[in-house]
């Protein structure tokens, strides 16, 4: 797995960015954001698992 940070300044910007990376996520892409990243590190060592999808981190939260 390789992870990307992209930090994005115009708000207009952002919201096209996210609009193409959805259309990969049937493809395999995984979009998150950098705030959950060290809750997911957190998630996935106290579930002793190789990975956890964010979608399905999403469904257990709360």
């Amino acid at each position: 797995m390789q992870t990307l940070t992209i930090n994005i300044q115009n708000e207009s910007l952002t919201k096209k960015v996210l609009w193409l990376l959805e259309h990969l996520k049937q493809d395999g892409l995984e979009i998150t954001s950098k705030e959950n990243i060290e809750d997911l590190k957190l998630l996935k060592s106290t579930r002793k698992e190789e990975t956890v999808s964010f979608e399905n981190y999403l469904k257990n939260e709360n």
